[in-house]
């Protein structure tokens, strides 16, 4: 794989959801080491440090979980994302789910400038489509890929820069989604696939017709890598656990065929909480991950120390 300018972008919020630990995500992944291991695999490598939301003064509404402060950091990653598209390959550094909501718009934003296609892999336990009207829990970080493929029902959220149809929109994982979730995207095109599809035909034969669909059309691919896609006995600092996930290998055969297909343009890693690890075990998985989809082979990794 050739040397990339590799930025990461710390957004340590943690308003996504009621329970809390996520706003020390980014310094997990930094303790853990993702800028020595991308750069031992020869790319450049540039810590923009850690992203503020934007103030304003919105109101809070019955029902939902910080809606003021999580618009806040949608607004400022938005901003953020657009930037750090035009230095490289950006890491965005979690922080719950709910940065999605700036992320994904924003590279979308940076994608049509371009003229070019983008499409999103959803590497989640949850498909994260609902809205906030369809919200049972309030909990915004189960709403980014409603939002960020132009579905309704998000008042008072900023108009988006840019659109990702839900057809360029596939979901690997999943093993927990709300009934109103499952209406809304009935329909969409958003291609879903849950562990028995896994389990039935691999998680490669998933990935390569979408990858196919992003190479055709010349597109650029944004990857979003929730820790509860991996099974929880692998990956435990996750609030968000649901057993039956995905395996080490599986996990990182899909990084693995990112790297050989080239497409990935952009990466969000989210919804570690350190305070639910086990001596940075899951920190360092997404690390190695992270490394997998940017060039480390399997003949490379390293041994796992105990610390």
């Amino acid at each position: 794989m050739q040397s990339q300018n590799i930025v990461l972008v710390g957004a340590p919020l943690d308003c996504g959801k009621a329970s809390k630990g996520c706003l020390m995500g980014p310094d997990a992944y930094r303790t853990a080491g993702i800028a020595s291991a991308l750069t031992a695999l020869g790319h450049r490598v540039t810590d923009l440090g850690n992203v503020a939301p934007d103030a304003n003064d919105i109101a809070e509404r019955d029902g939902l979980v910080n809606l003021s402060e999580t618009i806040g950091w949608t607004t400022a990653l938005m901003r953020t994302a657009q930037d750090a598209m035009q230095q490289g390959l950006p890491i965005f550094l979690g922080g719950d789910h709910a940065l999605s909501l700036g992320t994904v718009p924003g590279v979308a934003a940076h994608a049509e400038a371009e003229d070019r296609p983008q499409f999103v892999l959803w590497l989640d336990a949850h498909s994260d489509f609902n809205t906030l009207e369809t919200t049972a829990s309030g909990n915004l970080h189960g709403t980014p890929l409603a939002y960020a493929t132009g579905q309704g029902g998000f008042d008072g959220f900023p108009a988006l820069p840019a659109t990702v149809p839900p057809s360029q929109t596939c979901i690997i994982g999943l093993r927990s989604v709300d009934l109103p979730e499952r209406d809304l995207m009935a329909g969409t095109g958003v291609r879903g696939y849950d562990m028995r599809a896994i389990d039935e035909s691999g998680v490669a034969a998933l990935l390569k017709p979408f990858l196919a669909d992003v190479a055709k059309a010349g597109g650029a691919l944004h990857v979003s890598l929730d820790v509860d896609f991996i099974d929880p006995a692998y990956a435990p600092a996750v609030g968000t656990t649901v057993p039956g996930g995905a395996t080490v290998r599986e996990a990182h055969l899909v990084m693995e065929m990112l790297c050989d297909s080239g497409l990935m343009t952009s990466l969000d890693l989210v919804e570690l909480n350190p305070m639910l690890d086990e001596r940075g075990r899951t920190a360092q998985l997404m690390v190695d991950l992270a490394a997998s989809a940017l060039g480390r082979r399997i003949f490379d990794r390293p041994t796992p120390r105990m610390i």
